[in-house]
């Protein structure tokens, strides 16, 4: 819990340092102190979002086991518990992700690829906050990946 707090505080200073209408432009320093923040509470907020659905499935499976009467409703239900289940363990990875680039942030390292260090450009870290390489290294990556998986 006590990472939630220290979460929440530094989601109130990063908004109260950037304002609530404040949106990165390709005019302004990249990785400047204010789209450090912006980025910040972006990651902060999915962070809490993931924690929030985890703790209401966390609820539902403590209300009870399924008791479906006929057997092909409990196993609908059962796949879509399993379904359920499979996205939070998704989601749980992802938060390690999510930590990840908030170090990169305290670090002064985010928003550059870690390949070639290159930007990783705006666009792209708004639609992907977790993002490490460029477009074009991410690409080569999954080449690369991808031969070697058919050898």
């Amino acid at each position: 819990m006590a990472s939630v707090a220290s979460d929440n505080e530094k989601l109130a200073k990063a908004r109260a340092a950037v304002g609530d209408d404040y949106v990165p432009d390709e005019s302004e320093e990249y990785m400047g102190e204010r789209q450090q923040e912006y980025f910040r509470i972006l990651l902060l907020d999915w962070k809490k979002s993931i924690h929030d659905a985890a703790g209401q499935t966390l609820q539902s499976l403590q209300d009870g086991p399924i008791r479906e009467p006929d057997l092909n409703d409990r196993a609908s239900s059962e796949t879509d518990w399993g379904i359920e289940l499979r996205t939070r363990d998704r989601q749980r990875k992802l938060i390690s992700k999510i930590d990840a680039a908030l170090r990169r942030i305290d670090q002064g390292e985010y928003g550059y690829c870690e390949k070639t260090g290159d930007e990783i450009g705006l666009r792209r870290l708004i639609a992907r906050p977790v993002a490490t390489m460029t477009v074009e290294a991410q690409e080569a990556h999954e080449r690369r990946e991808k031969i070697s998986r058919d050898d």
